[in-house]
């Protein structure tokens, strides 16, 4: 499938909620599971701008990082939240790990964090927000690669 950049911005404000809909298995919101708890999904972007992207979400449809969670479901989510980057730092070795998040009102309103490492090399100039605008070009590995990293990046989350 290749990105079209107009009708991921209509689906993510006219559509149905990509996160609800990925969890209940409806058929166009498929991405790579790297990691499930009761509470919360690790999966990998569907649309990466850097290798390995990942978006980290409570499963209950929240949509504030702030108002809608009390302190310990907040600590519960920032720690896997950690513990998935930090995956991703000993899988890919990035030169820099971004976390946001992001989404509003308008669309994508699921709460999620991005989780997004930064390779070694990447030019001043196309690091940082530039890194993680989709307008600047997309990722399309293919289902195969994105299953074999997400089997490596769960392993390393999954260790004790």
């Amino acid at each position: 499938m290749t990105w079209d950049a107009s009708g991921y911005g209509e689906r993510a404000r006219n559509g149905p909620c990509f996160i609800c809909s990925f969890l209940a298995g409806e058929p166009g919101y498929a991405h790579e599971r790297v990691h499930e708890d009761d509470a919360h999904i690790v999966f990998l972007d569907r649309w990466p701008t850097l290798p390995g992207k990942l978006l980290v979400a409570p499963k209950a449809h929240l949509e504030h990082v702030v108002r809608d969670m009390d302190e310990a479901g907040y600590l519960r989510m920032m720690t896997l939240v950690r513990r998935a980057a930090l995956a991703v730092e000993e899988v890919l070795a990035p030169e820099r790990t971004y976390l946001l998040s992001l989404g509003s009102q308008q669309g994508n309103a699921h709460l999620h964090w991005h989780i997004a490492g930064l390779p070694p090399g990447v030019p001043y100039h196309r690091q940082q927000f530039a890194s993680l605008m989709a307008e600047n070009g997309v990722l399309e590995p293919s289902a195969e690669e994105n299953a074999a990293l997400a089997r490596r990046l769960r392993a390393v989350l999954t260790r004790p």
